[in-house]
């Protein structure tokens, strides 16, 4: 017996030197035929992999992306490592692929044939007193965010891995007939004229069931998808009440009314170019703000600060209380800005894209995120306040509600989360999820038009789908 467990013990430390001798040698291979330059690249893409695995892993909500695959730490742990070593991909691609099914069944909840369905992830965990609000923010599978971290740390996931609905991952939905737009084009508002960038919607493709917005679980099931981490209270999901708020903005107004930032300021996109601040999710919101400018008329404060960078290094689990202090600090300068709009883009499994067709354009879908400052585990979060909960989820809707009708398959669903990822800080704020690293930088400059277009629908309170 004795013998028999000596020599399983020599067998099993013979199989771990075997295969740490088969990784040196392929890595070495790697790294002599490329100069070491590539190698260096890989071996430390895949410290930094294991690295961060291993805080999703052990330190559950700590970051934004974290998210749970139901997989062991060691076999998620190799899968890192192998995608980073060719010889040993090439080999697990069959295995990869079913694991990256299963993985997109779980974390995804279509909504199909225009019917956003429930079910969807995103990951966010505020420090226990009072900590980061970022570290929650846990969407589909952020790679580098539900959308690749809250005050009591709040982890991001959807790269936000944001659990996120699959709103049919390449659902091409009916679309608003409206002719390609004319840059040259300008049209009279009563003001100065203003160009015509992107063709608004003037016909409703869908209309909503009265009947469904008198039905709360209906209308929860239809539009919103709901963090296992939080619960939603009888009454904050009431269609009248939603579509009731005035969210509508004085006209001639003095100063900026809208305010763009971004807390994950380094996402990109599936063929971003190194270095090119337009590939990015602020070159992203560089082109909203001109159509927010230039077509509606409205004054834009962009802020480009990056949140997730300290000393030169990425840094995003306390992006959110990095951006905090910023943003109020141009509230409390700008008192005439109204709207603050968070813009990032999801992270989902690398085998989903979240595309739709709108004006004949491959668009990428978008997200809107709400926090509500409660969780199952705690109850209402006194430390993380919200004062502006009911005006916020009122924008997210509205703006739902608009592309709904006029932009079927545009939006994915509208997801709540149990923290609130400075969304205390104005009403009519919305975290803004477009795309995700799957999404190529066309199909998310696509979106902004048709975003844009909804965001001034509710803003002006002159669409006909919402009765202005």
């Amino acid at each position: 017996m004795w013998n028999a467990r000596r020599n399983g013990r020599w067998f099993g430390w013979g199989c771990l030197f075997l295969s740490c001798s088969i990784l040196l040698f392929r890595s070495a291979a790697v790294l002599r035929k490329n100069h070491f330059s590539e190698g260096k690249v890989l071996l430390q893409r895949a410290a930094a992999q294991a690295e961060q695995l291993s805080v999703d892993v052990m330190m559950p909500l700590l970051f934004y992306d974290g998210k749970e695959d139901g997989r062991g730490w060691m076999e998620n742990l190799l899968a890192a490592v192998r995608d980073q070593i060719p010889a040993l991909r090439e080999g697990s691609t069959a295995e990869n692929t079913l694991s990256a099914g299963t993985e997109a069944a779980e974390t995804d909840t279509a909504k199909q044939d225009s019917n956003p369905g429930p079910g969807a992830e995103r990951g966010q965990t505020e420090s226990k007193e009072q900590g980061t609000e970022e570290d929650q923010k846990d969407g589909t599978q952020k790679d580098e965010t539900q959308k690749d971290g809250m005050e009591i740390t709040e982890p991001e996931q959807t790269e936000t891995g944001i659990t996120e609905p699959a709103a049919g991952e390449s659902a091409s939905t009916a679309e608003p007939e409206a002719p390609q737009s004319v840059p040259e084009e300008t049209i009279e508002t009563g003001g100065a004229p203003r160009e015509i960038l992107y063709p608004e919607a003037d016909t409703i493709q869908e209309t909503i069931s009265p009947d469904l917005l008198a039905d709360p679980q209906a209308l929860l099931n239809r539009f919103f998808v709901v963090d296992p981490n939080t619960s939603v209270l009888p009454g904050e999901i009431d269609g009248s009440t939603l579509l009731g708020k005035d969210l509508t903005l004085p006209e001639n107004a003095e100063g900026p009314q809208i305010l763009i930032y971004h807390t994950h300021s380094q996402e990109t996109f599936a063929d971003s170019r190194p270095g090119e601040r337009a590939d990015t999710v602020i070159g992203l919101g560089d082109d909203l703000q001109e159509l927010l400018e230039k077509q509606y008329g409205y004054e834009v404060l962009h802020i480009t600060e990056a949140f997730d960078m300290k000393e030169g290094c990425l840094e995003r689990s306390r992006a959110y209380n990095y951006a905090e202090p910023v943003i109020a600090a141009a509230l409390e300068e700008h008192p005439s800005i109204q709207v603050v709009i968070d813009l990032h883009r999801d992270g989902v499994n690398g085998s989903k894209r979240l595309v739709t067709e709108i004006n004949g354009k491959p668009t990428a879908q978008i997200m809107f995120f709400n926090g509500l400052s409660r969780t199952k585990e705690s109850g209402e979060l006194t430390s993380l306040p919200n004062p502006y909960q009911a005006e916020n989820l009122a924008f997210s809707f509205q703006m739902e509600y608009e592309a709904e009708q006029y932009y079927p398959g545009f939006s994915r669903c509208i997801y709540l989360k149990g923290y609130r990822y400075n969304l205390h800080l104005r009403p009519r704020s919305v975290l803004l999820e477009v795309g995700a690293q799957t999404n190529t930088v066309e199909e998310v400059k696509n979106a902004m038009g048709p975003f844009s277009d909804i965001l001034h629908k509710v803003l002006s309170g002159k669409s006909p789908a919402s009765g202005g």
